[in-house]
């Protein structure tokens, strides 16, 4: 896919499913030959996991993505609520590739559930920071189940008072947050991070990129009538992975615009769809953008 014209950077998203969708041995192809067909300079994936006797599920994708080009990257997560995942040492979260070497990093644990009787609504989900190139990224993962808009409030408030202490205000674009957010763009939680309402009286902005590129379209990711991997959780077709960008206004250049996004891993490239989700990529303005090192742009 060709990028927009002049300096950008390219954001992938991504909720890869790892461990609890099946065939990820077959999948994990999948999601590279997406990544090599994208070419981006940062890719955010959830649903990833380590444990004491398993590698890191992003590192294989790391490992045999981008050809001569390296990644850096960075994961962080928490265990899985011990009724239904009996290993303490695995750990389930967010990972964050990146062209440039990596600065800065930070785990941040997001509110949970700790009284819900079914364990499913116990995850501890997580916010993953890292810096690279001067720009701040983060992964989250919001409460899955549509009942528990209760918790993802909380999430994304946690998800606004961590970025505002972590992020650069003289980085060279606004932060950029993506995810699997698990909330359609009506609900509470999406509004409040587009400033169309307040929680209690705070506010924050956070541009919606699928939007900010002027999609009308519905910009589906979970889609049961097109995905079978997605037909296990009975739910509706909705859009619930997005793209997020900072406030941008008065940015010289138009350093921060969105000028494209498109849904991906949404058709199979080697006989296997990527995940139970399709993704996102994104083109973001970034005048004198640095050329990644070992390229020549």
């Amino acid at each position: 896919m060709p990028r927009a014209e002049g300096d950008v950077l390219r954001v992938v998203q991504l909720n890869m499913g790892s461990l609890l969708e099946p065939h990820w041995d077959r999948r994990r192809h999948e999601v590279v030959a997406w990544l090599d067909r994208l070419d981006p300079d940062v890719v955010c994936l959830q649903e990833v996991w380590v444990s004491a006797d398993q590698p890191c599920s992003a590192e294989w994708v790391v490992d045999h993505a981008g050809g001569d080009q390296r990644w850096d990257w960075r994961f962080g997560g928490h265990p899985i609520p011990e009724p239904l995942w009996p290993d303490r040492t695995l750990r389930f979260g967010s990972a964050i590739l990146t062209r440039w070497p990596v600065e800065r990093h930070q785990l941040v644990s997001l509110p949970f559930d700790t009284d819900a009787p079914d364990p499913r609504f116990r995850f501890q989900n997580e916010l993953l920071h890292v810096r690279a190139a001067g720009v701040d990224v983060y992964s989250t993962h919001l409460s899955a189940a549509p009942v528990q808009a209760y918790n993802r409030r909380r999430e994304v408030v946690a998800i606004d008072e961590a970025i505002r202490a972590s992020s650069d205000p003289g980085a060279p674009l606004p932060p950029v947050l993506c995810g699997d957010f698990n909330a359609e763009p009506g609900s509470d939680e999406i509004r409040f991070l587009g400033a169309l309402t307040d929680f209690d009286g705070r506010w924050t902005y956070y541009r919606d990129a699928w939007a900010a590129a002027g999609r009308s379209d519905a910009g589906i990711t979970a889609d049961p009538r097109t995905n079978p991997a997605c037909r296990a959780l009975n739910v509706p077709p909705k859009r619930i992975d997005y793209v997020f960008l900072g406030d941008a206004f008065l940015r010289p250049h138009g350093a921060g615009q969105v000028v494209r996004a498109e849904i991906v891993f949404d058709e199979p490239l080697t006989g296997i769809l990527a995940s139970d989700h399709y993704g996102l990529v994104v083109d973001v303005v970034w005048p004198d953008r640095p050329a990644p090192p070992g390229t020549t742009g």
